[in-house]
């Protein structure tokens, strides 16, 4: 196969393994993408990411595209799409979770998208929303709005990495505020983060959501890990 000037120059570099490959609309080589652990949530009702708001929130559906587990392939990928400026990445793993979630019926009716907002001071840092970045590419297949602006994330919270359970839920009570409940009202708005760990930060931000008059949630992640 003769390879185009382009990729002499330039080669395409897989952020799994760090190998060169030559593969048309894939960001990740097809060993490592291979190697990522797909849950297959989105077709199974009554799922772990679902039984996390049993009794907190009235979820009508939620997913995770992968599981998440540290030293992986998935975490190195990861990294470098939320702290190094690579949006490509999220670019990719948004058409990977919406295609997930449009072979599924329990996402159906969906009336638009709202990514987990993240604080001022964090996105400065990084550059950008990464689930804002998920999110406009999800729409991109699923052929929906984003709602980006009608909420907002009113301070910052130290990490959760060394907290509790029970502390992670704490921390997170009243950080997020609603900006435009009309844009919200009688919609079913798909909710969508990055990394589910005790969902403490989704259940802060859908029981805001839930001020808003007849408004139904689901929600989507793209990786999920247990602690």
């Amino acid at each position: 196969m003769t390879l185009s000037l382009s990729h002499l120059l330039f080669p395409q570099v897989c952020p799994g393994c760090g190998s060169e490959f030559n593969e048309a609309n894939q960001l990740v080589c097809l060993r490592c993408h291979h190697k990522l652990p797909v849950t297959q949530f989105h077709h199974l009702s009554g799922n772990p990411i679902e039984k996390i708001f049993w009794g907190r929130v009235p979820i009508s559906a939620a997913s995770c595209h992968y599981y998440f587990n540290k030293q992986s392939i998935l975490q190195k990928i990861i990294h470098q799409f939320k702290y190094e400026g690579k949006k490509k990445v999220g670019e990719y793993f948004g058409k990977q979770m919406a295609d997930a979630l449009l072979q599924s019926d329990r996402f159906t009716a969906l009336d638009a998208l709202v990514p987990l907002p993240l604080h001022d001071k964090r996105q400065k840092e990084r550059g950008y929303n990464q689930t804002f970045v998920l999110c406009e590419s999800m729409a991109e297949r699923m052929r929906l709005p984003v709602l980006s602006n009608v909420m907002k994330r009113i301070s910052a919270t130290t990490t959760q990495t060394r907290k509790s359970r029970i502390d992670r839920w704490k921390n997170m009570e009243g950080k997020f505020q609603l900006i435009d409940k009309d844009l919200l009202r009688n919609k079913h708005v798909l909710l969508v983060d990055d990394i589910i760990t005790t969902g403490a930060t989704l259940d802060a931000c859908a029981s805001e959501l839930l001020l808003v008059e007849n408004i139904r949630i689901s929600i989507a992640a793209l990786a999920y890990t247990m602690i």
